[in-house]
């Protein structure tokens, strides 16, 4: 053997696979006195052509001769040498190796040496075929032992007094179970023997603890070669040791924090997320885990930032995780969810105040403060056995908002300042989780708090329909979205229902369904047939996300929406739908008898460019059907068809004389267990009809003698019903109508009057043209007749008829209007 800086090395012949650390033994005088099938291998000579001979007369190019005797003498004076050679092959090529030659003693001052050789030119840069070979590669400390056929240490390097602290005295002579403890022992003995029976290399690692770390445990890889006689016969085991504790503890937290990234954070939930990395925790990292959040944070409160308390005294804590190999071991006091109180001068205070961790790797419960101040307490972490401490605040964005504790008890090694870095990692991760989901909260909030605001507190359907409602919104996982609902009030008694749904969720969602909420009740003022409105409300829809277009950095207000409008008559007991998207309604008789009306679906809001007009399509209603509007949240989810869904609704619905609060609960039982994936809302209606007796009217003709005809009739029939206290009203507000129906028409005028909660004026023509209220001045002749209307009215306004359109005046009844 040579040292490559004398040789000149020919290019290495490579090999599919990197071959075994190629091991010889090798007596005073540089025979070779031990050898392996790794060196037959990898050099092409057996034992029996080796074992007895010069290691140079074998190895080593005979030009070289002279420089490896003083490369030898050398490695007498070093103890030992690690670098790259040249080494002849039995073909007589030549192998560039990476060589350590360690020096072994045995008794009586005996040496020998061990040649560990590998081929580098067949490793490959990622290979990494072992521990041994990595450290031969990387120059670590090898600890080796040669054991005789019958197990006994015979000869040992001083590394491996290093490793487990056994001195080699002790060794010699003795077996494994000296230097290790029993079971591992008699584990490495079956490799040991098996080693030695077939001739072959194998690596297993082991545990123990070297009495200086006591009690910290410490890993090792061993590698055991057989060595062969010059007859073949196995001689002994040589076993090289690595200490491999880094690169265990390395793969131990490696894997702690792959399991955080699975395990932590998996909802949005902060209490969750505080269980979450304390069963992480626990056993991984610690015996015992305890998770305590700022009382505020649960109830998404961001603590203001900064690390401390005012007035120095301790903020309240929320227990919001706790894990323990053994729970009923600690017999804590607290439980989930309960207010923590720490002490102000406990080392638990002192992270919140300064944001910084403690590590109390030998855990002092017998003095101090906070001791004096909870005897109790501390007698029961006495009693637990915990004897190590580790305490981290849990930070995000300058804020502290809470602490993780950890501890050890049934683990005897003490946290040491490789733990802390790692509970910090932890932590540190939950931060982000418990920050996104304390952020993801104050706008879930904010959405719904904006939807909730945005919906009405109160639904009144008045004389023509009982009214009932829900609206449960999205899980945390999906958000609040843009479902919304309403009830209107109409002239005439009758009633405008309303269901709606804007695509998406968040707060952009619940603005957009707020915008369109306000746009359909001004459309509804104007009291338009179902079809128009929708078409109006198309084109609302269309010009702001034509707005938004003109803007690139802006997302559109409305990505697209359904929408269901329907009026419902209590005099005719007629229902006028007309949808733009959205899931028809359910009707519900009064004898329980479920259907769903063939309604033309129309387009989504936005999304039809207005070449698809709507449909209305009118209904005749006994008196007692429930009308059923709801979000497709209620009757649609990812594992069900929507007919399944609306199947299931109908027969909950289907319960003859069960009030409509009960029904609503009933629908709302048919979701499944879970947080729904997007809002439900539901809308039921039970129709009312108003008696003959409660509507009166008469056609007119087209004569100014109409006039004083008219208010008789209305002075009449306000007597029949008892209202002689709005005869001098009424009888102006009828003067002034059918006038203008006769001057503005072309034909038959009708009067109509409603007694319900108000009572209504109507006068239809066959104008199309919609009055307008003006106000005259005092020289104008004409003009003043609606300003007499309106003077004299709770409200009035117009709407289109089927052939004209209908001028209607409201007066609020005596009961109602303080004895007029």
């Amino acid at each position: 053997m040579t040292n490559t800086d004398h040789t000149l090395l020919a290019e290495p012949v490579s090999r599919p696979e990197p071959p075994d650390a190629a091991i010889a033994m090798i007596d005073a005088e540089g025979v070779v006195v031990g050898w392996t099938h790794a060196a037959q291998q990898l050099v092409g000579y057996a034992a029996g052509e080796v074992v007895g001979r010069s290691v140079v007369q074998v190895l080593q190019p005979p030009e070289d001769a002279r420089r490896a005797a003083a490369f030898a003498e050398r490695c007498r004076a070093r103890g030992g040498w690690s670098g790259t050679v040249a080494i002849r092959h039995r073909d007589g090529r030549t192998l560039r190796m990476a060589l350590r030659v360690s020096l072994l003693r045995g008794q009586d001052a005996d040496t020998r040496w061990l040649v560990s050789v590998t081929d580098i030119g067949s490793l490959s840069p990622g290979a990494t075929g072992g521990p041994v070979r990595e450290s031969l590669l990387a120059r670590a400390p090898i600890g080796i032992v040669v054991y005789d056929a019958q197990l006994r240490c015979v000869w040992v390097n001083d590394a491996m007094e290093r490793h487990d602290g056994v001195p080699r005295h002790r060794r010699f002579g003795g077996g494994l179970k000296d230097s290790l403890p029993a079971v591992e022992a008699e584990a490495l003995k079956v490799v040991m023997r098996q080693v030695l029976e077939s001739g072959t290399t194998t690596t297993h690692e082991y545990r123990a603890w070297p009495p200086a770390d006591r009690p910290r445990e410490h890993a090792f890889s061993a590698s055991f070669f057989c060595l062969q006689g010059a007859d073949d016969t196995p001689l002994g085991v040589c076993s090289m040791t690595v200490d491999v504790t880094g690169n265990r503890r390395a793969r131990e937290r490696l894997a702690i924090l792959s399991e955080a990234g699975t395990h932590i954070g998996s909802t949005l939930d902060v209490m969750r997320t505080g269980q979450e990395l304390a069963e992480l925790a626990v056993p991984l990292l610690a015996d015992h885990a305890l998770v305590d959040l700022v009382e505020s944070v649960p109830f998404i409160v961001e603590p203001t930032a900064r690390t401390g308390p005012a007035g120095g005294r301790p903020q309240l804590m929320r227990r919001a995780g706790l894990a323990s190999v053994d729970l009923g071991l600690l017999e804590l006091p607290w439980a989930r969810e309960e207010v923590i109180r720490p002490h102000p001068e406990s080392p638990f205070a002192a992270a919140m105040r300064t944001g910084r961790s403690y590590l109390e790797p030998v855990l002092d419960t017998r003095a101090g403060p906070w001791v004096d101040h909870d005897p109790v307490r501390a007698q029961k972490v006495r009693d637990s056995g915990v004897h190590s401490l580790m305490v981290v605040p849990i930070r995000a964005r300058r804020c502290v908002l809470g602490l993780a504790l950890f501890g050890r008890s049934t683990e005897q090694t003490p946290f040491q300042e490789d733990d802390l870095l790692l509970a910090e990692e932890l932590v540190t991760r939950a931060a982000l989780c418990l920050d996104n989901a304390l952020q993801y909260a104050r706008e879930r909030t904010a959405a719904l708090t904006l939807q909730r605001d945005l919906l009405p507190h109160r639904v009144e359907g008045g004389a023509a329909v009982e009214v009932a409602s829900r609206y449960v919104p999205a899980d945390m996982d999906y958000g609040v979205g843009g479902d919304w609902f309403d009830v209107i009030e109409l002239s005439g008694a009758r009633v405008a229902l309303v269901v709606g749904d804007v695509v998406g969720h968040g707060i952009n969602a619940a603005a957009t369904m707020g915008r369109l909420r306000t746009a359909v009740r001004t459309l509804s003022d104007l009291d338009l047939p179902p079809d128009e409105l929708l078409t109006h409300l198309d084109d609302t829809v269309r010009r702001l996300n034509d707005e938004d277009a003109d803007d690139s950095d802006k997302v559109p207000a409305v990505v697209g929406a359904t929408c269901l409008y329907a009026v419902y008559d209590p005099v005719t007991r007629r229902c006028t739908l007309a949808r733009a998207g959205h899931p028809p309604p359910l009707v519900v008789d009064a004898q329980g008898s479920v259907t769903l009306p063939d309604l033309p679906s129309g387009a989504p809001l936005g999304l039809g460019l207005g070449l698809v007009p709507f449909e209305s399509v009118e209904l005749d209603l006994p008196e007692g059907s429930v009308l059923a509007f709801f979000s497709d949240g209620l009757v649609e989810s990812r594992d069900e068809d929507i007919d399944v869904g609306l199947r299931r609704l109908g027969s909950a619905l289907a319960q003859p004389g069960v009030s409509l609060e009960d029904l609503c609960s009933r629908a709302m039982e048919t979701l499944s267990a879970q947080t729904p994936a997007d809002d439900v809302t539901l809308l039921l209606a039970r129709t009312r009809a108003l008696q003959p007796a409660q509507v009166a009217s008469w056609d007119l003709p087209n004569e100014l003698v109409t006039v004083p005809a008219a208010r008789q009739l209305a002075t009449r029939q306000l007597r029949q019903w008892g209202l002689e206290a709005l005869e001098t009203p009424v009888e102006s507000i009828v003067s002034e109508l059918v006038t203008n129906a006769i001057r503005h028409g072309n034909g038959s005028s009708r009067l109509r009057l409603i007694q319900h909660r108000v009572l209504t004026c109507e006068v239809t023509d066959t104008g199309t043209g919609r009055p307008r209220l003006r106000h005259p001045s005092p020289l104008d002749e004409h003009g003043r007749g609606l300003h007499l209307v309106a003077r004299l009215s709770r409200r009035w306004g117009s709407r289109s008829a089927a052939d004209g359109k209908v001028v209607w005046a409201e007066q609020d009844l005596p009961s109602r209007a303080g004895g007029l």
